[in-house]
């Protein structure tokens, strides 16, 4: 199997750039819209992450900061590969980035 392109390759070092201004230069979450606290860590649920707004998977650009968003790692797990629900595609059945269920208030979580 080989690896994403964002973790090996051409893109990697611009992915890394990028990952570096999101995290300096945003604070809320681009997929539940709440802030963000950088000092959590892997595995805390609500820790910072760098999520494709249009997944690798799904033909999204590895690096491009414009595809690059500040997630929380629980938003990113849930929203996996599906693509954010717009205006365009109102009647289909796809489960947009911004109505994701949450399962749990991981605001009181003690990890």
């Amino acid at each position: 199997m080989q690896a994403r392109a964002d973790r090996q390759g051409k893109h990697r070092v611009a992915f890394e750039k990028n990952k570096k201004v999101i995290l300096k230069t945003r604070n809320t979450c681009g997929i539940c819209g709440n802030p963000v606290d950088k000092s959590l860590r892997y595995p805390h649920p609500l820790s910072p992450v760098i999520d494709h707004i249009i997944p690798v998977i799904k033909n999204g650009h590895p690096s491009d900061i414009d595809n690059l968003q500040l997630a929380h790692w629980q938003c990113n797990r849930q929203k996996s590969d599906k693509l954010y629900a717009d205006e365009r595609a109102s009647d289909t059945k796809v489960i947009g980035n911004r109505n994701l269920p949450q399962s749990c208030d991981w605001i009181s979580y003690k990890g």
